[in-house]
């Protein structure tokens, strides 16, 4: 090697080695000693030192930060209502630049407030909003000083007088008074709340539908008392209209003189039609897929029209509305429809076409739709079939959220449905029917949930067989009793076959006579037929996980019958089919997907049934 050469390399490692002490993980370990977690938290967010932990310090620099702990662990545990702390710091070189600062905190005794003054003056002082924040406080006398609880306080009413339309409001007395020596606090609020404005006029710049129509949608009446909340519900309410793809909402300058608000609503021209597909699988259904047209608006009145295609295995449905907006738009609409229905529960096979006419209307917090619906059915229960043409009235309940508006739902907590059929010819056929569902998700804490849900539904029917098949219940499959088939718990009837044929039961005693079928086992063959009522319930515990996962353990219990207290297939002694199971759940903005593997207790020797559900939105 050179001599060049060696200085080269002398030079490389010198480098190298100044690199090495340069990014060596120069530290200053903080050991804080005396105080709970939010201190300590505070604390290390004070010290000037936390700015420098990791970087190489020198014994001036790490006595310099070390002279301003005990100013500002001080500083720190004032905001909590500690005034007096001792404070003792000790620090201890490791390594070259890096230390270890061992703080010892004795916080003392906590400053106590002994007189709190929270007052509203003028003509808000009757307010309910404010009385709330004056009769109870944030801040409490007689316990420790938090000068957070003061500064909630304070806040609380500045922000009621903000939201609710005093907008002159402000505070003529504002203190927070603390006497160390005494370990006391004194806290005076006093707000002189001004008049309450109210709204003004509102003006509206959009061309989609008419303004008559979007002031329909409006959450308040000129004249009424502002309300910040009642904004937002308009603009939610205009949004979820879908007419518009932005709409604005602003309130104008104050009238000081007339303490008026004026409003001004700004909306663009939304696409006029929309399409959407969505698709998955399910165990129970297989594949399956919707696709779906809606025509936001189709004249100035705001008139829209809808149709959806729903297709699996087990079920095809083809619906098409046009619907009429009445009184609130939000939440009252006039629907005219028309539906075909094709489905295959159990071993039915049913086939419905209908047209009516709904209403919706929402009071409180229940949805009702009533509505009428000609309806001509047609029913294949394997053994026989038979057409219905009937009247069918129907009421519909279901709870929706506080202050709904209309907005598209994922699911209802309660929903009850009354409906009736009549033979439109004037015949002796006829039913009624109630149909109870209800759900409700427990959080037990943080990452455990309980799911409770169960069903209820009943029949008065002279005849099973004048009941169409659509409006028959089964139970079994994902949503009702897991472990077990889609719609495979329900009551049955032998299947029948011509005398003479191999599988007959019995031999000819008259030319066409059918008699049950039996298979290879020598048992009858039964028909899975659906029935008078059913009861399913369901109690599930939740338990979240990382990445938008949930494990959970289940237990179903349910069935479909004709007669409470007996089995509705002689095949199985139980009134009620009982499982338990595990399953897996993975959420995420789109797509949901699930896992349950559930065994039927009832029926020992059965095997655990995998249940898969998948479905992506589009």
């Amino acid at each position: 090697m050179t001599s060049g050469a060696r200085r080269r390399g002398c030079a490389l490692l010198a480098g190298a080695c100044l690199l090495a002490g340069r990014f060596a993980h120069a530290t200053v370990e903080l050991d804080i000693r005396g105080v709970n977690d939010e201190l300590r938290n505070n604390v290390v967010a004070y010290l000037s030192l936390s700015r420098y932990k990791d970087r190489d310090l020198d014994d001036q620099t790490m006595e310099r930060l070390q002279n301003r702990v005990e100013r500002e662990v001080g500083e720190a545990l004032k905001p909590f209502g500690y005034y007096g702390p001792h404070v003792k710091s000790a620090a201890t070189l490791r390594q070259k630049g890096s230390w270890r600062l061992q703080i010892d905190i004795d916080p003392g005794k906590p400053v106590i407030v002994t007189e709190v003054e929270v007052k509203v003056t003028g003509p808000g002082a009757e307010d309910p909003r404010f009385k709330r924040i004056v009769d109870r406080p944030a801040i409490v006398r007689g316990e420790p000083l938090r000068h957070a609880a003061y500064e909630l306080t304070k806040n609380d009413l500045l922000r009621v007088a903000a939201n609710f339309g005093y907008l002159d409001a402000r505070l003529t007395r504002n203190a927070l008074t603390v006497d160390p020596a005494n370990l006391s606090a004194t806290a005076v609020l006093e707000m002189e709340s001004g008049e309450r404005y109210r709204f003004g006029k509102t003006t509206i710049e959009q061309n989609v539908v008419r303004d008559s129509l979007v002031r329909r949608y409006l959450r308040y009446q000129e004249n009424e008392p502002f309300d910040l909340g009642d904004l937002q519900r308009t603009l939610f309410a205009l949004d979820d209209s879908q007419y518009f793809s932005t709409v604005t909402l602003e309130p104008g300058e104050p009238d000081r003189t007339q303490h008026l608000v004026s409003i001004s609503i700004k909306a663009e021209r939304n696409r006029r039609d929309r399409y959407s597909f969505s698709g998955g699988y399910g165990t129970d259904t297989g594949p399956r897929g919707t696709v779906q047209w809606d025509r936001r608006w189709i004249n100035s009145k705001g008139d829209r029209f809808s149709t959806q295609l729903q297709a699996s295995a087990r079920l095809q449905l083809l619906q098409s509305y046009y619907t009429i907006p009445v009184g609130d738009p939000a939440t009252e609409k006039l629907a005219f429809g028309a539906t075909a229905d094709y489905g295959t529960p159990g071993d039915l096979l049913y086939k419905d076409f209908s047209v009516g006419i709904g209403l919706t209307r929402v009071l409180g917090r229940f949805q009702y739709v009533f509505a009428l619906s000609p309806t001509r059915a047609y029913t294949d229960d394997g053994n026989s079939h038979r057409y219905d043409d009937l009247l069918v009235p129907s009421v519909t309940i279901g709870s929706v959220p506080r202050g709904y508006l209309g907005e598209a739902l994922f699911g209802q907590g309660f929903v009850a449905q009354v409906r009736a059929g009549v033979d439109i010819a004037g015949g002796n056929d006829k039913f009624a029917q109630l149909h109870i569902t209800a759900q409700h998700n427990f959080r037990i804490s943080t990452n455990w949930h309980f799911l409770l849900r169960g069903e209820f539904g009943a029949s008065l029917v002279s005849n099973l067989s004048e009941l169409p098949g659509s409006m028959r219940f089964f139970a079994g499959g994902e949503g009702s009793v897991r472990g077990f088939g889609y719609d495979d718990l329900s009551p049955v009837i032998p299947k029948l076959v011509p005398c003479g044929t191999p599988t007959a039961s019995l031999p000819c005693t008259s030319q066409g006579q059918l008699v049950p079928e039996v298979g290879p086992d020598g048992r009858a063959v039964l028909l899975k037929v659906g029935g008078r009522y059913v009861i399913t319930g369901a109690g599930e515990i939740v338990r979240d996980l990382p990445r938008n996962l949930a494990i959970a353990v289940f237990s179903d219990v349910g069935n479909a019958f004709d007669v409470f207290g007996h089995s509705p297939n002689p095949a199985y002694p139980h009134f009620l089919e009982y499982s338990a199971g595990i399953g897996l759940r993975w959420r995420l903005p789109g797509v949901t997907l699930g896992i349950d593997v559930a065994k039927p207790i009832s029926r020992p020797g059965t095997t655990p049934r995998i249940d898969l559900n998948f479905s992506p939105v589009l």
